[in-house]
């Protein structure tokens, strides 16, 4: 719950259904404990009050006239401004199809109908505590990155002080400070992370930014953590600290060495490349946005079977800029057969090599240059 000086705010919530008897009973539970309530009766009164109000809480129909609870949801977390908000379904649907739908389109909790009232009461405050406490570590992780401020650029992890996680990389700026990042951290023993990404602008401005999505890769990666959780945590911080016109394109590529299984997500970001042994080649190219850019990100995820000795490769748009007017397009083909080439050597050697040959076309012409490679290991 918010804090107001010393003094706690008491929490409000919203309680969305057409069925007043239903409202009226909620209600009264909800005021008993403490707790100020308002009502809607539909999904359009239920945003216009969610952004007028900002309930620290919202209880969720499902089946109401006009927009669903679903489509209710949805539309609460594609907003900035009630992105946060936990929602709670109540509803008489209660088969598993139903409940993992509410929450997976962002709904924090499902209470099946009739509601008993002690468990409504444990549910939501249970869901006012974990709000809270986010809000807290979010303050806390702000306060954390503010202190980068003055960094020129993150400390870059190098192959040589991490030869499990089998990686090679170049890595030229443009200035002093630039905008481009790599990262690569161990899940576990067997499951690694890959990260490169490329902030907007150049300079100490992205130099800090640099180092802020370091930490909060760092954070948001983990066993509680898939893939898409990971790159859905860095934007939400992102969008906070990102000013006017900044945004940052990224691809994470994680790595089961376990079940051989590469998940790439991406977020606005040229295409993974992936060399098998044998030189065959996937190209990993997936529609989605960048982060910090939009109140709430798209992202695209591929999970695709590795061998031994395959290769992905992670880079950002320098590598792929060639010559003015020529077209990425020009530059990717480029770069996919230097790859080819170049993969019967150690991947160290390999990626200096790919790195000569495509650089020459592309080093110099006013952006940041970062190609990463990693190999599935025997």
């Amino acid at each position: 719950m918010r804090v107001a000086g010393a003094r706690a705010v008491i929490p409000k919530i919203l309680i969305v259904d057409d069925v007043r008897m239903n409202v009226e009973l909620l209600d009264h539970a909800l005021r008993a404990e403490g707790f100020l309530t308002f009502a809607a009766c539909n999904g359009a009164s239920a945003l216009a009050m969610s952004r007028k109000e900002k309930p620290d809480l919202i209880l969720l129909d499902i089946v109401m006239p006009g927009e669903s609870g679903f489509e209710v949801c949805s539309r609460l977390k594609s907003d900035a401004a009630t992105a946060d908000i936990p929602v709670i379904f109540l509803s008489a649907l209660d088969d598993v199809q139903n409940k993992v739908k509410g929450l997976e389109i962002g709904g924090a909790d499902y209470i099946s109908k009739p509601v008993d009232g002690q468990e409504l009461l444990a549910r939501v405050r249970v869901h006012l505590r974990i709000a809270a406490n986010n809000r807290a570590i979010a303050r806390e992780q702000q306060s954390r990155l503010e202190e980068l401020r003055d960094a020129q650029q993150a400390i870059l992890v190098r192959p040589e002080d991490f030869p499990e996680a089998c990686f090679a990389v170049v890595y030229k700026q443009l200035e002093g400070a630039g905008g481009d990042f790599y990262d690569v951290v161990a899940v576990d023993s067997e499951r690694f992370g890959y990260f490169v990404a490329d902030v907007s602008g150049h300079g100490s401005s992205a130099a800090f930014l640099t180092a802020a999505v370091k930490a909060l890769l760092r954070q948001y990666t983990g066993p509680l953590y898939s893939p898409a959780d990971t790159m859905r945590g860095v934007d939400a911080v992102m969008r906070q600290m990102l000013g006017p016109e900044q945004y940052l394109t990224a691809c994470y590529a994680h790595l089961n060495r376990r079940s051989r299984k590469l998940s790439v997500v991406s977020a606005g970001h040229p295409p993974l490349i992936v060399v098998s042994a044998a030189g065959e080649t996937q190209v990993l190219e997936l529609d989605s946005s960048p982060l910090g850019m939009f109140s709430a990100v798209v992202l695209q995820h591929r999970e695709i079977s590795v061998k031994p000795g395959d290769r992905f490769f992670l880079y950002t748009d320098g590598v792929t800029e060639t010559s003015p007017g020529a077209g990425r397009a020009t530059g990717l083909e480029r770069l996919i057969q230097a790859c080819v080439k170049h993969r019967g050597k150690r991947l160290r050697e390999s990626i200096s090599e790919i790195a000569c040959e495509v650089g020459a076309a592309s080093w110099g012409i006013g952006d940041d240059w970062l190609l990463l490679g990693a190999e599935v290991p025997c």
